[in-house]
């Protein structure tokens, strides 16, 4: 599902007119993105969280020119999902089909 069909189902479920939904799905992604990239971390009861995870300094190989390569530690943006979200996910009947 893409961010226009989001938008979508949001107005066609509440009444609220697509450009509406729209500069509000915007600014949440706005302020989600600012927020995080500030250090902080974002928590939505019955759905999850999205963190910052912190990856370690670590050596990786260039295999072209076959030398080693420095990683820096770093943060990178994660989503864990809530355990209501988790089993509302796990009890879907078209998830398991899509997946067989």
């Amino acid at each position: 599902m893409t961010k226009a069909e989001v938008i979508s189902e949001i107005s066609e479920q509440t009444g609220i007119p697509k450009e509406d939904v729209s500069v509000t799905v915007e600014a949440f992604f706005t302020i989600v993105k600012d927020s995080m990239a500030e250090g902080n971390n974002i928590y939505v009861r019955g759905f999850g969280s999205f963190v910052n995870k912190k990856r370690k300094k670590k050596i990786a190989r260039n295999i072209s020119k076959n030398t080693a390569i420095v990683i820096d530690e770093h943060f990178v943006p994660s989503f864990k999902p809530s355990k209501m979200f988790i089993e509302k996910i796990k009890e879907s009947n078209k998830v398991a089909e899509a997946n067989n």
